[in-house]
This record gives structure tokens, C-alpha cells and sequence, in this order.
């Protein structure tokens, strides 16, 4: 009996080694809201998973598939990167400068890029948004047919303008997020969010024109200045996770796609200062967002290197990482969420973080 008592023992010291070297957990004083305030919700803390994703150069997306794959935009390095979720590297695509990234129900993969071409004979660079059908090639990434949607030929007039997201709805129909300086007319802002549907007939995708009543300079919780990251909900429903960074106070917020008997528009899903996520500059630079199943909502700033949860009420729930934590995040543009692990594009240390709540460690 005491054999087997030295031998339950030495198998537990060794599973507890084992774990401590595959996991980092914060240290309370570590988990910081970017603005001196400590949140840490009770004891429940974020735990960084092992190893560290590296290889990259200033990767700006992170996505996880509805296969699942997931889908890195390593930016710097001018290509695509599938992994499983184990973070093997099944394939690479090569594109110029990938920023934001989603994928539509029938598994293709929406990118917003860049593509250079000749204009007037000259070498120009556009922003540029392109879609790739994995399934017509059993998801060999490197090979998969490639459409370009955005820039149009008569968009070729407006070089400045930047495409800077993308969200697919439940029906295929999706968004593309729109920056530029042109914005004093009303009929065609460059801060704009873009419609496309898709044609079944055709299996082409339909540019139908742009979401009306925001404001492409607003200073209130529904506008269009500069967006930086769209996130639709995995539900039958319209409504938006949007971050921006123009010069609103309302850098981050949920849009809730209300109909009446009299119009249909976008309005903000909470007042102003009713709860976390919509006090008046909370935010600096928030580049990316996610939901998870439970409807929290995610956010990563890249001007504060933190990371915020907040609940489906907005109610920040714990938020990590700050100039002052020896874990912070250096530029995080992107964030994503699967099976219980948040994923986190680490920018400016050129990598991808994991991260798993301490409550969910078996």
C-alpha cells in the first residue's frame, strides 16, 4: 500500500510539472485594464498557454474557421497561414500585406489585402479585398481559385481609400469595412460600411451599395470613423461588433440592427455610460474584436497592449495586459475565440498568443 502511495505520489508531481511548464498563469497584480485598474473578476484569471506561436512579422488577423482551421493574416510576410488547432502549418497563400480576414458559410475565405497594377503606366498599390474558395480545392490554401471584389475600375479614382474588415451574416451576405479622407459628400463617404450579397444563380458575389444612416465622421456611439474590425454574431440576426479608430469617442460598441414601422437602421445595442464598453474613451487604438458562444464580447487596443471581456450587457468582465505588466501584449491587432481559448495576434512581438481561463483547466 505505501508502494502505491510513493507511486500515486511521484505521478502527481510529475503531471504538475508537467502543466507548470505548459502554461503561464498571470500573476494577480499582472492583470491590468491599460488604465491602472485592476479587474480580475473574483479569482478567475487568464492563463497563457505553450508554446508560443512565432514565425511571423507583425501578423494583423487572427481567425479561427467553421472548419476549424485557423487562419493567420501574417501581414509582413505577404502570406496566409492555415494551421490546425494545434498550430501545425497546413498551407500558406501568398498576398500582399493581409490585414483582416473572415469566412463565409460555404467555407470560402474573405481577405482584405492589397494588389498592385498599372495605372496611366505607372506601378499603383489599392487596398484590396479578394475571396478564396478552399472547397473547390479540399482546402489546399496555396492553390485555391482566387477573386479579387474590391477595388472596382472605377474605384481606381480613390488610391487613399482602405478596406479594413470583413463579417459574413448567416445568409453569405457580408460587410467590408471602408477608410479614407474623402468624406465630405453625402452620396458616397469613404468611411463607409460596403453590402455584398451573394448570387445563387451565379455564385458571384453582388456589390448592392453601402449601409445607410452612419455617420461617416461621427462623434456618437454609431458611426463610421475609420473602422478597424467588423464581428458578426453566429446568429440569424444583422447586429455588429465594430471598433474604430477615428477620432469618436466611442471607439468600440455593439450595433443592433433595429426596424420599425418607420425605417430601418443601425442604433447602439446600450446607451452612452450605461456600462463598460460605451463610456466616452475608453479606448485608444482597439484594432480587433471577437464573440464567443456565451455572447461576451473581446477586444484588443493596440495603443494600451491589453486585451478586455466584456458580457453580453456590456459590463467589462477581466481585462489583461497594459504598459505596466510584465505580460503585456506588445500592438494587438487581432483576437479570436474557439472551444474555450481565446487567440490573440500579438503584432508587435511578431507571434500568436493562447490563452485559457484558469476555471476551465481541467
Amino acid at each position: 500500500m505505501r508502494i502505491r502511495k510513493t507511486i500515486q505520489l511521484i505521478i502527481l508531481l510529475i503531471f504538475i510539472a508537467f502543466f507548470l511548464s505548459c502554461a503561464n498563469k498571470f500573476d494577480i497584480n499582472d492583470i491590468d485594464t491599460g488604465d491602472g485598474n485592476v479587474n480580475v473578476g473574483g479569482d478567475t484569471v487568464y492563463v497563457q498557454l505553450n508554446p508560443e506561436w512565432g514565425g511571423f512579422n507583425r501578423p494583423q488577423d487572427v481567425m479561427v474557421g467553421r472548419e476549424p482551421f485557423i487562419y493567420v493574416a501574417d501581414t509582413d510576410n505577404n502570406k496566409i497561414v492555415m494551421m490546425n488547432l494545434d498550430g501545425e502549418i497546413l498551407g500558406t497563400r501568398s498576398i500582399k500585406r493581409p490585414i483582416a480576414l473572415a469566412q463565409d458559410y460555404k467555407l470560402n475565405l474573405i481577405v482584405c489585402a492589397q494588389f498592385d497594377t498599372l495605372v496611366n503606366g505607372q506601378n499603383r498599390t489599392f487596398s484590396a479585398v479578394y475571396k478564396l474558395d478552399l472547397v473547390a480545392v479540399s482546402h489546399q490554401i496555396a492553390i485555391a481559385p482566387i477573386t479579387r471584389l474590391l477595388p472596382r475600375a472605377n474605384d481606381l479614382n480613390r488610391p487613399l481609400v482602405e478596406y479594413t474588415g470583413a463579417c459574413v451574416f448567416f445568409n453569405n451576405m457580408f460587410y467590408i469595412s471602408r477608410k479614407g479622407p474623402n468624406n465630405s459628400g453625402f452620396v458616397d463617404p469613404d468611411n463607409s460600411l460596403l453590402i455584398f450579397v451573394p448570387n445563387e444563380v451565379s455564385g458571384k458575389d453582388t456589390l448592392v451599395g453601402r449601409v445607410p444612416n452612419i455617420d461617416p465622421l461621427g462623434q456618437g456611439p454609431v458611426s463610421a470613423y475609420d473602422f478597424s474590425s467588423l464581428t458578426s454574431f453566429n446568429s440569424q440576426s444583422i447586429d455588429i461588433i465594430v471598433t474604430l479608430t477615428g477620432g469618436t469617442s466611442f471607439k468600440a460598441n455593439w450595433l443592433h440592427y433595429q426596424v420599425t414601422p418607420i425605417e430601418q437602421k443601425y442604433v447602439s445595442n446600450f446607451p452612452p455610460n450605461s456600462t463598460s464598453l460605451v463610456i466616452p474613451n475608453r479606448f485608444e487604438r482597439p484594432e480587433g474584436s471577437a464573440i464567443d458562444n456565451s455572447g461576451n464580447i473581446y477586444i484588443v487596443d493596440a495603443d494600451k497592449d491589453s486585451l478586455y471581456k466584456f458580457n453580453s450587457f456590456g459590463d467589462e468582465l477581466i481585462s489583461f495586459g497594459g504598459p505596466d505588466s510584465s505580460n503585456t501584449f506588445n500592438e494587438p491587432y487581432g483576437v479570436a475565440f474557439f472551444n474555450k481559448t481565446l487567440y490573440v495576434a500579438d503584432t508587435g512581438n511578431n507571434r500568436i498568443l493562447r490563452f485559457i481561463l484558469s476555471t476551465d483547466i481541467q
